[in-house]
């Protein structure tokens, strides 16, 4: 009998057996494994989701771990406990506990400055240089706007780590310091840099060595490669036409410290379970006590949650990976991620030592909030709120407003007509600009129109299409956001430079932080 069948027989075992006393099928007191199954068909059709794997960990054991549904649309290949997904942000809590090692090792502080371990970290302001320590890095409050840099890391980014970090300081600081929340992925990058610097290993090498492997995360890499065929994989997807449509996979090098890890569900359910005992799994401390304490504590306020008042939650905090709140009146600590066209979500209730982890194959976070809020709440007897329904209705809001927006002043809207614009007229904005953190990007003239391209990227290039007053839109050969692409003349009449606006929020897409100077 072969490893992998003899554990799927255990897990089988596992999820058949009854819990805690409860009656067999039964997650907890009045929400069973039916309930679940139905929660979750209901999720995968009003998202569009492929595939989905849920485990449920309570007092240090697997209740339940299930997959749903397919690896990739089209191919009948099961979703199970081994298969692999990209699990995005949720990388971030490995980073916060692999630099917890150091901590607790004495190779480094959480209040030290980050500079006195890393003599190149430079940022704009010699003042924030000085004063940036490590945990400014880990909590999203350091005036960065949100998702600044991101270019630097997706879409086909060609970056590499040491790169990203040191163009820090070209990055503009517009907020003011430690005091306004924005998610950001640069600084987790960094972070991951540090980590290299102190124990002079590389990230993947220590998460791998010092976490993943001590915790026996079966299937669970921090160094995804390229997919292959037969792979027990997940492939991420988007939604065209109310159809779930699989996308390439992404070569992303830089990225890895803030959301590079591929994990199985049974790989995370060690993760969890490790989590719950405090930094220990089977008798193995992988992580000290205290530094959990201190991961898993407040460190910056967030604004609350909509669902606040369904919930009872009257605080909201970031620690270090985590975020934080009061949930039904008990402690929750959760993390989602997104990437690879997949979704994540993590979400702990301490006091009542369980988890939940529910994994996706498709971008829409609102499949993944669906499930771990459902299981949550009811963890602790609160089954009053439809969150399919809610979470459908949010989205459904959303694409109203977004309709409407696109309806008023959208591109080709009576606001923004769609104009003609003829070779000559277009050459005039053919060129090349330097951004000084991005880097180069040109403006062509081609027999498709007028195309732009960015460096240092695979796949990052479109056709723009002129609207009025030097305003274009650009559509991705990739199918990224749309973009306006606004250029801009100097006092001459000559084009001098060019900033960029997405239509809709993506934060990891930071167009608006670009300034673009033609260079000739």
């Amino acid at each position: 009998m072969t490893r992998r069948l003899l554990s799927l027989l255990v897990l089988l075992l596992i999820c058949a057996g009854p819990a805690h006393g409860q009656e067999a099928g039964q997650i907890f007191p009045g929400f069973s494994t039916q309930d679940l199954d139905r929660l979750v068909a209901g999720t995968q059709a009003a998202f569009h989701v492929p595939g989905v794997a849920v485990a449920v960990i309570r007092d240090g054991k697997v209740v339940l771990a299930k997959g749903y549904g397919v690896r990739k649309a089209g191919d009948p290949a099961p979703v199970d406990s081994l298969t692999q997904f990209a699990i995005g942000s949720n990388t971030k809590a490995f980073t916060t506990a692999a630099l917890s090692i150091l901590v607790h090792a004495g190779k480094l502080g959480w209040e030290d400055p980050v500079w006195e371990h890393m003599p190149d970290f430079a940022l704009a302001d010699p003042y924030l240089t000085r004063a940036f320590i490590v945990t400014d890095l880990l909590t999203h409050h350091s005036g960065m706007e949100i998702g600044a840099g991101d270019l630097m890391l997706f879409e086909g980014s060609q970056f590499t780590r040491r790169e990203v970090v040191d163009r820090l300081r070209y990055m503009p600081f517009t907020a003011p310091f430690r005091l306004k929340y924005a998610y950001n992925n640069l600084l987790y990058v960094t972070a991951g840099r540090l980590l290299e610097e102190v124990s002079g290993e590389s990230w993947e090498r220590f998460v791998q060595d010092r976490i993943m492997t001590p915790a026996g995360m079966r299937a669970c890499t921090p160094a995804p490669h390229a997919p292959e065929p037969g792979e027990d994989r997940a492939a991420g997807h988007d939604v065209e036409n109310g159809a779930a449509r699989p996308v390439p996979w992404d070569n992303l090098p830089a990225v890895a410290p803030a959301g590079g890890i591929e994990c199985s569900l049974d790989g995370m359910t060690h993760w969890a379970r490790m989590l719950l005992g405090h930094g220990s799994l089977d008798g193995h401390v992988i992580l000290a006590p205290d530094q959990v304490d201190t991961l898993w504590a407040p460190h910056a306020l967030l604004p609350l949650p909509d669902y606040a008042a369904k919930t009872g939650t009257h605080f909201r905090a970031y620690g270090l990976g985590w975020f934080m709140e009061d949930f039904f009146g008990h402690k929750r600590i959760w993390h989602t991620g997104t990437i690879q066209n997949s979704t994540s979500y993590v979400s702990f209730l301490p006091e009542e030592n369980m988890a939940v982890v529910v994994l996706t194959n498709q971008d829409d976070h609102h499949a993944p909030y669906t499930i771990a809020t459902t299981v949550s709440a009811a963890a602790l007897g609160h089954r009053e709120t439809d969150w399919l329904a809610y979470f459908r209705e949010d989205e459904a809001a959303s694409d109203a407003a977004r309709r409407k927006r696109a309806e008023e002043t959208g591109p080709g809207s009576r606001a923004r007509p769609f104009i003609t614009l003829s070779d000559p007229e277009l050459r005039d904005y053919a060129g090349t600009y330097h951004d000084v953190w991005r880097g180069d990007a040109t403006v062509t003239l081609s027999p498709q129109g007028l195309r732009m391209r960015f460096a240092r990227s695979a796949t990052l290039a479109g056709t723009l299409h002129p609207l009025p007053h030097d305003l274009f839109l650009i559509r991705w050969d990739n199918d990224s956001d749309d973009a306006y692409v606004q250029f801009h003349r100097d006092m001459t009449g000559k084009i001098a430079s060019i900033s960029m606006a997405l239509l809709e929020p993506d934060f990891s897409f930071d167009v608006q932080d670009l300034d673009l100077k033609r260079i000739r």
